[in-house]
């Protein structure tokens, strides 16, 4: 039997009374007492070691990452090289975030992985679906991505949109729910 991360990574319904969801809660706890030092770090250098502790992976020299920066788990966030993340972000990661190489996340942005299902009988579960960004996407502020989506290559996600389906590469998107705007070539 899969344990309980994966089949969270893989998108199977979790309830909140799984016998293994303490293991979930011992990670979370463990990033909630991380979290003061990487919010209150004085340097690009000193969040990205603090991050580098509650993700499990040394973060790349090349990124800059500014505090606050929110996440519940951590475990499954995945950060490329010459990636810039703005103040204020939440990334809710359950269900797996991959910034590839050049990405670029505006202030107040928000990653979101998990779910619950609309049946109210099962709304207690988790349902996570993981997030991509491919290398040189743009996510402007205040954006919101939704489990599941993929941001294409080169991709631009207008403030404050709602992303809930898969964005083309080179293409910019925006509104609630986003909609495709343009393409950049």
């Amino acid at each position: 039997m899969k344990d309980i991360f994966e089949r969270l990574k893989a998108g199977e319904l979790v309830g909140l009374d799984d016998p293994e969801f303490m293991k979930v809660n011992e990670v979370v706890n463990r990033t909630l007492s991380l979290s003061p030092a990487l919010n209150a770090a004085t340097s690009v250098d000193e969040v990205r070691e603090k991050l580098s502790e509650i993700i499990g992976s040394q973060i790349d020299n090349s990124t800059t990452i500014f505090a606050p920066f929110h996440t519940n788990l951590g475990r499954f966030i995945n950060i490329g090289k010459h990636v810039f993340i703005n103040h204020a972000c939440s990334f809710l990661d359950m269900g797996g975030i991959t910034l590839e190489d050049h990405v670029l996340i505006g202030p107040k942005v928000n990653l979101i992985t998990e779910n619950h299902p609309l049946d109210p009988t099962d709304r207690r579960g988790m349902l996570c679906k993981p997030i991509l960004i491919k290398r040189n996407a743009w996510i402007g502020a205040g954006a919101t991505i939704l489990p599941g989506v993929i941001i294409g290559e080169n991709a631009v996600v207008a403030a404050g949109a709602v992303v809930s389906k898969d964005v083309a590469d080179n293409t910019v998107v925006g509104g609630v729910p986003a909609k495709v705007i343009r393409t950049i070539f």
